[in-house]
């Protein structure tokens, strides 16, 4: 998903850049806010932090100029809510850019857009509409993290598309989706699964935590 430095236009990198301002900004807000009620809420704000780096380090060439991974933001979306996981998504692209040579500093804007923000807005989206229908918790993890790995794809699709529209947007949107779909649903499937197994541990080793960040309710922790 990380598009590399160099190829996206200047006008494109300023324009993602002033998109996300606004978002990483309330992030930051929302990480203040949670720590200063939550004491466990620094600990797994680091594990967020640390499951979205090591799985969206782990790259495989696709698209010219871009390659296929993991993500691990729908993981910290439901604990914290999309707004967080675009703060975390910075230090973590940040890092990769610059120590990894993964995804660029010129195109840190449009990375973040598109794994820091819709990505887990829209799988965060799904976590609230599964629960509401009283899915079961496990279930709806493998799900956020199954939509929020392929809508960051989809969003990267259509930021290379809009860079460079040959022979026009919507046939060069279906051929960068085409050539993600390759690689990026098995990953997302198996991110689904990987999300859903962390969960399911932190929920049976420390189910007050989830009651404390409001994941799940005390009956579903099994805590008074």
């Amino acid at each position: 998903m990380h598009i590399m430095e160099g190829f996206l236009p200047p006008l494109w990198c300023l324009i993602y850049y002033i998109i996300c301002i606004p978002f990483i900004v309330y992030g930051i807000m929302q990480i203040r806010k949670v720590t200063a009620e939550t004491d466990e809420a620094m600990p797994m704000l680091a594990l967020s932090g640390a499951f979205m780096f090591i799985l969206s380090s782990l790259k495989m060439p696709s698209v010219t100029g871009s390659c296929s991974h993991p993500c691990g933001n729908g993981f910290g979306a439901v604990f914290f809510g999309p707004a967080v996981v675009g703060v975390l998504s910075v230090i973590v692209l940040v890092f990769q850019a610059v120590i990894l040579a993964h995804g660029g500093i010129t195109t840190l804007g449009a990375n973040v857009l598109s794994m820091g923000i819709i990505g887990p807005l829209c799988g965060y989206a799904v976590w609230l509409g599964l629960r509401k229908l009283n899915v079961n918790d496990e279930i709806a993890m493998f799900f956020t993290a199954f939509v929020a790995d392929l809508m960051t794809y989809v969003v990267t699709a259509i930021e290379l598309s809009l860079a460079f529209p040959k022979p026009d947007f919507f046939t060069a949107l279906v051929t960068f989706l085409g050539i993600f779909a390759v690689t990026q649903i098995p990953l997302a499937i198996a991110e689904g699964i990987l999300t859903m197994v962390i969960y399911r541990f932190i929920k049976q080793q420390k189910p007050d935590i989830l009651v404390k960040l409001r994941v799940i309710s005390k009956e579903e922790a099994g805590v008074n």
